[in-house]
């Protein structure tokens, strides 16, 4: 190996010395923006200027996957194999990838400086097959991404309150207004604005659908000299891609929010967490930080983007904490909780991006019409993110209540006219509907009636001619590359799971292996640490009772 430079490295990374620990992140991505990769003399620079330990910095390094400790193309092409691009024949688009540059994945092409690599997905499930296509003249700083590169979604739906401002550009803030919803806020004592949306009924909008307000009240009522908010924008949910559309195309609305959240604990400091694979809306979103900033909206409260590297895991609310402090996104075990000891020790509140949408609209409108849509048990509006065989994937807003026949036919119904054989719902930590389902209504209380999780509003459709085998194997590689590591039951069990899927969809199942992918699945479910392992096996359950002829051994 020729010797590194390390002269270009010691401006680029001495910003960060303020930030100690909690800077390493930001440290390597702007590391590997000027080498392509983190070799050892680099690592050894960041370790000495930071103060970390330089096995911590080879720990966080090796666990991110868009890190590099061996040498890389400046150029990388990604091509997202889950699911729903998986349909679309991703697997093909990177075998002939490949074939046309003469590279088999991960090699360099010498001549060209470039790397072509599978990627679990991109958050861009509604235009497959997806790829991310990461430039070596670095467009973006930091990160390496067309500058001009905008994803173009369909909005669509019978409501259009948190979509109210998507579809087009990035909304400015002289078209978002001026804050009205954090003006409202401010006029309120901190309890008031808490109580106002304990009475609105919010929950979670991630997946764990818990109680917003409750989240609020307990880091309000925590001692401490310091709190901080969190927005979880780390959407790497196969059949996720609401919170990109959200942020890209109105981010004032869910600054606002965490504003708001802000104010209502007393928090000074927020985060933005955003997932590695979204550097192009990074841009966005700094420019309408600054733009609140200007207009004074954000006085006394300080927020900060921070850019993840590549780990599902991140989305845990522990391991994302884990995460900005500098450390591998291992979850924590709890008690403690994040409202009395989140990042850094402290009380946090963190709530999703579509969750902090929904703030201003309930301070804007009040809880009691809040609660005019929706159910009773689901008031307020949600998106539905509509993947795989429809006629017209993209992000649909509705009141909860709708029916799942009703969010199909605005998607235009499954496509060229093919019967539906299933839909995944909630994710690849979802499970599968059918047509059976098809007059269930969207709600927590109904889905949960039918087995059925709501999740993070995925609605991935699969027609009659798709293979399931297929599907379930790309969830059991994605479960295996995306496990922690951290607890044993996660960690064996993604590996066990993944490797009987690989023989179900050879059609070489063993005997035995039905009774064997049940007892993973159970095991995970019931010993695993957070949710990702307790989750893990739930649509390979699912499957397992719709269609428990594709597990059969053949005679």
């Amino acid at each position: 190996m020729s010797e590194i430079d390390l002269k270009p490295l010691k401006p680029a990374i001495e910003k960060f010395v303020p930030l100690g620990r909690s800077g390493l992140l930001p440290a390597l991505h702007a590391a590997q923006n000027i080498y392509g990769w983190l070799p050892e003399p680099v690592a050894a620079e960041i370790s000495k200027t930071l103060r970390v330990p330089l096995a911590d910095v080879h720990g966080v390094i090796e666990f991110y996957s868009m890190y590099y400790n061996k040498p890389t193309g400046r150029n990388v092409i990604r091509v997202c194999t889950d699911p729903a691009c998986g349909l679309r024949d991703a697997d093909g688009v990177l075998k002939k990838l490949c074939h046309q540059f003469d590279l088999d994945p991960h090699q360099i092409h010498p001549e060209l400086d470039l790397t072509i690599e599978p990627s679990p997905c991109l958050g861009m499930c509604d235009q497959v097959p997806a790829m991310l296509v990461t430039k070596g003249d670095r467009a973006i700083e930091d990160f390496g991404v067309d500058k001009n590169f905008r994803p173009k979604s369909l909005v669509g739906g019978t409501l259009r309150m948190l979509t109210k401002n998507c579809g087009g550009e990035t909304t400015s803030l002289e078209a978002y207004g001026g804050y009205t919803a954090l003006k409202k806020a401010r006029s309120m004592s901190r309890e008031q604005v808490v109580e106002e949306i304990k009475a609105a009924g919010l929950v979670g909008r991630g997946g764990a659908a818990f109680p917003t307000g409750i989240k609020w009240e307990g880091a309000l009522k925590a001692q401490a000299d310091q709190k901080y908010v969190i927005c979880n924008a780390d959407e790497s949910e196969p059949g996720t891609f609401k919170d990109r559309i959200l942020l890209l195309d109105d981010p004032h609305m869910m600054i606002e929010g965490l504003s708001i959240a802000a104010y209502a604990i007393g928090a000074t400091k927020g985060f933005i967490y955003i997932r590695g694979e979204y550097p192009y809306i990074v841009p966005a979103l700094q420019n309408a930080i600054d733009e609140a900033k200007a207009a004074g909206h954000l006085e006394g409260f300080e927020v900060e983007i921070r850019v993840g590297a590549g780990a599902y895991i991140c989305g845990e609310e522990t391991a994302l904490f884990e995460s900005i402090e500098g450390k591998r996104g291992f979850p924590r075990v709890k008690p403690p909780f994040p409202t009395t000891h989140g990042v850094f020790g402290k009380p946090t509140v963190i709530n999703n991006v579509e969750t902090l949408c929904n703030v201003p609209l309930i301070l804007e409108k009040g809880a009691v019409e809040y609660r005019k849509i929706g159910t009773e048990k689901s008031p307020g509006p949600k998106l539905f993110c509509l993947s795989g065989d429809v006629v017209k994937p993209g992000v649909y807003e509705v009141a909860f209540g709708a029916t799942l026949r009703e969010v199909l036919e605005m998607a235009g119904g499954v496509i060229d006219g093919k019967k539906l054989k299933s839909v995944l719902f909630g994710g690849a930590a979802g499970a599968f509907a059918t047509a059976e389902h098809l007059d269930v209504k969207m709600t927590f209380e109904d889905l949960r009636a039918a087995g059925l999780p709501l999740g993070s509003g995925v609605v991935m459709v699969f027609d009659e001619t798709r293979d399931m085998r297929d599907v379930l194997k790309r969830l059991g590689h994605f479960f295996a590359h995306e496990s922690c590591g951290k607890c044993y039951p996660c960690q064996m069990g993604t590996r066990r799971q993944m490797e009987i899927l690989d023989r179900v969809a050879e059609g070489n199942p063993q005997k035995g292996d039905f009774v064997r992918l049940q007892d993973v699945g159970w095991t995970m479910t019931d010993a695993s640490l957070c949710g990702l392992g307790q989750t893990a096996a739930s649509a390979v359950l699912s499957a397992m009772k719709l269609w428990p002829d594709l597990f059969e051994v053949k005679s």
